[in-house]
């Protein structure tokens, strides 16, 4: 796993945790996320804003596999992400979920709701080994994360369904099969339920 000194606290923090702050006028700078929400918070007059870190969490999904995840807090002009990811070569990837609060609420209370939403995208399956490779489980519904697909030099998207890395040309092999049915894409922000 990758470290990066954090130029606020000087921690060697994952790059993961690692965020660029400034501006081209003044540079910029590689903060940990504590050292950034503290400069946040003071930008927003948040006085009372307390960066939280949470230990990881171990969840198991509807086949009975189990999940770590990692847990980081971003504070932005109007309210705070919690993001819940897995790690892969030191890097998330797999499952990823995020709730917005408000920078004042209780922050385990917010770590109450991610799991809970963690609970339930982990709970139902949306693709499924088969003879014919993956395919589209009933009832014919797919959730995913669309994600950069470094093997195509971002030429098209990677799509991440059930923590699985999917290509666009494996998602194409899953729907061929339903020729001259219709279907709805939706995009929505990572933080809404779907």
């Amino acid at each position: 796993m990758r470290k990066i000194k954090c130029e606020g606290c000087g921690r060697r923090a994952p790059s993961f945790e690692i965020v660029d702050y400034g501006s081209m006028d003044t540079g910029y700078k590689k903060f940990c996320y504590r050292c950034f929400n503290a400069e946040a918070a003071t930008a927003a007059g948040l006085d009372d804003f307390k960066h939280v870190e949470f230990e990881p969490v171990r969840l198991t999904d509807s086949a009975g596999k189990s999940h770590e995840f990692h847990f980081r807090s971003f504070l932005f002009g109007t309210g705070v992400a919690l993001d819940a990811f897995e790690l892969r070569d030191g890097n998330p990837a797999g499952y990823q979920f995020q709730v917005i609060a408000e920078p004042e609420e209780d922050q385990l209370a917010v770590l109450g709701r991610l799991i809970e939403k963690m609970r339930r995208g982990l709970g139902v399956k949306h693709i499924a080994d088969s003879e014919h490779g993956l395919q589209i489980s009933d009832p014919l519904v797919v959730r995913g994360r669309i994600d950069w697909d470094s093997e195509q030099g971002g030429s098209t998207p990677l799509l991440v369904i059930d923590g699985r890395e999917v290509s666009w040309d494996e998602f194409g092999r899953m729907i061929s099969g339903f020729e001259g049915f219709q279907f709805k894409f939706e995009i929505r922000d990572k933080s809404e339920e779907i």
